[in-house]
């Protein structure tokens, strides 16, 4: 994984491991049921994401690695924005 990507999913799954606690505060607190359901919700997207950028991340790697393609950096962000909208 490239150093960049690496920093900016560690950020991500530190503001979803944050969003996770909100929610176990939230639960704890006897909150309403509804708000601790949005915001699962919103964990979960944020899951979905980060895991959209995986994907991108090994499948940018496997191109890398067999040199199927001679993508530019502009053509590979596009290919990465495709997945994480339609996946």
């Amino acid at each position: 994984m490239k150093p960049e990507y690496k920093e900016a999913m560690l950020k991500r799954l530190a503001r979803i491991e944050g969003q996770i606690r909100g929610i176990q505060k939230l639960i704890t607190s006897d909150d309403d049921c509804e708000k601790t359901a949005q915001q699962m919700s919103a964990a979960r997207k944020a899951l979905d994401k980060a895991s959209h950028e995986m994907l991108a991340c090994m499948i940018e790697r496997e191109i890398d690695s067999k040199q199927m393609l001679n993508l530019s950096t502009s053509e590979m962000d596009k290919i990465k924005t495709l997945i994480s909208k339609y996946s």
